[in-house]
């Protein structure tokens, strides 16, 4: 008799976390996937990096940077496989598969977010350029007034030189 009480309690409370555990299960939204998220070599870039607003698309707009790629049948005009991009416009603190005009570097990295053919390609950290800031390019308009030699700018894996940005 015990050991009958001791089985419907056990089968009682099995049944009541059950049901108590569909109750509370998570449940999923279907969304579009968020570009893959990079980090920066540093504390100080990260604390940078904004938001900016993306989308997928089968080109990249006149003004417009990419972070991300994929292959699909989407954009493809004559069948087969063909790349599309996660573009976004140019900002400060962005991970960017392209430099872009107005806009300098402080850091680099080798991903294959940004290949449109399997390989590895560089990623830039975009920065506005501004007095004092440490970058892998001097852009129109700045001069430089110190330098260092670094790994942050390579796009080949050897040491690349760092600029000071002085504006004029």
């Amino acid at each position: 008799m015990l050991r009958s009480k001791l089985r419907s309690l056990f089968v009682g409370a099995g049944s009541a976390l059950a049901i108590a555990g569909v109750a509370l299960a998570p449940t999923t939204a279907s969304a579009e996937p968020a570009p893959a998220k990079h980090t920066a070599a540093s504390a100080s870039e990260t604390a940078v990096a904004p938001s900016a607003a993306g989308f997928w698309s089968c080109t990249i707009p006149p003004g417009y940077t990419y972070s991300n790629t994929q292959n699909t049948l989407n954009c493809s005009t004559g069948g087969g496989f063909r790349t599309m991009y996660y573009v976004q416009p140019p900002a400060d603190g962005l991970w960017a598969c392209t430099t872009m005009p107005g806009y300098t570097y402080s850091n680099t990295q080798n991903t294959l977010n940004c290949s449109t053919s399997g390989g590895f390609r560089t990623m830039y950290y975009l920065r506005t350029p501004k007095t004092g800031l440490w970058a892998c390019t001097v852009p129109p308009g700045f001069t430089y007034t110190n330098t260092q030699n670094t790994l942050n700018c390579s796009t080949s894996g050897g040491f690349r030189t760092m600029y000071y940005l002085r504006a004029l």
